[in-house]
C-alpha cells in the first residue's frame, strides 16, 4: 500500500489545518475553562465541509473516500488545539451522518443530510444507558409496535452531543429474545418529538467544550419511516459505525500527536537546565524518540485500516487494532509531553494538561482499550 498524499489530499489537508489553527484554535482555553459549545464554530466547519466529508456530493458532502476522510480529520487534530470541538465533529460525522448515508433510504438521505453536513443540524449516536456500558446491546429502552409505527421508552446516558442535539439515531430494543442478532433497531428521532427530552449537560475530566450528556424517551412515537435500516437490523449498522469511528475519530488523535510531539521538541530545544538544552540529556531524548516511533506505527495502523474500510467487506478487526494502539499512545504523547514540560507542563498556560485530560477518555469511548482486546482475540480464535 502506498499512503503517499495525492495533490488533492495535499491541498486538503494544508486547508483544513490552516482553517483550525487560524479559526478553530483561538479561544480554546476560555472555551474549555467555561466548558462552551460553540455553534459559531460548528457552522463554519459545516461551511467548509467537515461534517459531510465522505457523504456524496449530491446529499451536500465532499464525496471522499475513508482514507482521505481519515488524512481529513487527522489534519483537524492536528491544526485544532480545542479538542472537544474536534471530538464532537467527528462523533457527528462518524457515528451519525455516515449510518443515514449508508444505511438510510433515499427519503431520509435528502431530509437530513444536507444539514447535517453544512452545519445546520448536530447529530447524536445514542447507544450506551445507564446500566449498559461495555455490554452495549443489554438495551433496557424499548421500541414496541403502535398503529403504524412504533412507542419508545427509555434512557441513555453519556451521548456526545446530546445537549445540543438536533437529530438522534437511537438503537432501541424490539425484539428482546433475539438479542443482539435481529432483535435491536436503530430510529431516527427529532429532538422537537412529543416525548424526547435531553438531561443537563454533565461535567467531565476533558473535552470539556464537547457537550454530554442524558437522553430520556417516554412514550415517544415514530412512524414506521423513522426506522433507519431494517427492523432488527440495528446490531449490523451499529458495527459498521463503529469501524469507521474507530479509524476515522482516531485519525484525529494521530494529529493531535503529532502536534505534542512538535511541541515538546520545540521546548526541548529552548528550555535549558545545568547549562545545555534539555533535549540533550538522554532522559528527555529518548522520551521524544519513542513518541515519534509511537506517532509513526499510529499513523500506519490507520491509514492501513481506512484503506481496508474501503476496500475490502470487513475492517473490524483492523479498526479494533488501530484504536487499541492510537488511544494508549495519544495518552502516552500527552503524559510525555508533561514531562518533558515539567512544572509548565502542569499549568494551565501552556496547554498540555489539558491535552493530557482530553487524552484520557480516548482509552473509554468508542469501547474501551479492553473491549478492543476482546474483539482482536476472538479474530485470533481465542
Amino acid at each position: 500500500m502506498d499512503f503517499s498524499l495525492t495533490g488533492e489530499q495535499t491541498i486538503l489537508r494544508d486547508n483544513i489545518v490552516r482553517f483550525a489553527r487560524d479559526v478553530l484554535s483561538p479561544g480554546a482555553t476560555e472555551r474549555d475553562r467555561e466548558q462552551a459549545f460553540s455553534r459559531e464554530l460548528w457552522r463554519k466547519c459545516g461551511e467548509i465541509g467537515i461534517q459531510g466529508l465522505p457523504v456524496p456530493e449530491q446529499y451536500g458532502g465532499s464525496g471522499v473516500g475513508p482514507l482521505t476522510c481519515a488524512i481529513a480529520l487527522e489534519a483537524l487534530g492536528y491544526g485544532c488545539r480545542d479538542g472537544g470541538l474536534v471530538f464532537s465533529l467527528c462523533a457527528h460525522l462518524l457515528s451519525c451522518v455516515v449510518p443515514i448515508w449508508q444505511h438510510g433510504n433515499e427519503e431520509q438521505r435528502r431530509r437530513y443530510l444536507p444539514g447535517l453536513c453544512n452545519g445546520t443540524l448536530i447529530g447524536v449516536h445514542a447507544m450506551t444507558e445507564p446500566g449498559s456500558g461495555s455490554d452495549a446491546f443489554a438495551l433496557r429502552t424499548r421500541a414496541e409496535r403502535d398503529g403504524a409505527g412504533f412507542r419508545i421508552n427509555g434512557t441513555k446516558t453519556f451521548i456526545s452531543n446530546a445537549p445540543v442535539a438536533d437529530l438522534v439515531i437511537v438503537f432501541a430494543a424490539t425484539d428482546p429474545k433475539k438479542g443482539y442478532h435481529g432483535g435491536v433497531t436503530a430510529f431516527l428521532v427529532e429532538s422537537s418529538t412529543h416525548g424526547f427530552s435531553a438531561g443537563a449537560k454533565f461535567e467531565k475530566m476533558g473535552l470539556r467544550t464537547s457537550p454530554i450528556g442524558e437522553l430520556v424517551f417516554t412514550d415517544l412515537y415514530v412512524q414506521a419511516e423513522a426506522v433507519l435500516g431494517n427492523v432488527g437490523g440495528g446490531a449490523a449498522l451499529f458495527t459498521a459505525s463503529m469501524d469507521w469511528e474507530r479509524i476515522c475519530l482516531f485519525a484525529s488523535h494521530v494529529g493531535a500527536m503529532e502536534r505534542l510531539l512538535e511541541t515538546s521538541i520545540a521546548y526541548a530545544r529552548t528550555r535549558t537546565q545545568f547549562g545545555q538544552a534539555i533535549g540533550k540529556f538522554q532522559g528527555i531524548a529518548h522520551r521524544i524518540a519513542d513518541m515519534k516511533v509511537q506517532l509513526e506505527a499510529a499513523r500506519l495502523l490507520t491509514y492501513c485500516a481506512a484503506w481496508r474500510l474501503e476496500h475490502t467487506k470487513n475492517a473490524s478487526l483492523d479498526a479494533a487494532i488501530a484504536k487499541l494502539f492510537v488511544s494508549e499512545s495519544l495518552v502516552h504523547a500527552a503524559l510525555a509531553t508533561v514531562q518533558v514540560h515539567g512544572g509548565y507542563g502542569y499549568m494551565a498556560e501552556y496547554e498540555v494538561e489539558r491535552a493530557l485530560r482530553d487524552a484520557v477518555g480516548s482509552t473509554i469511548y468508542s469501547g474501551t482499550s479492553e473491549m478492543q482486546r476482546n474483539i482482536i482475540a476472538r479474530w485470533l480464535g481465542l
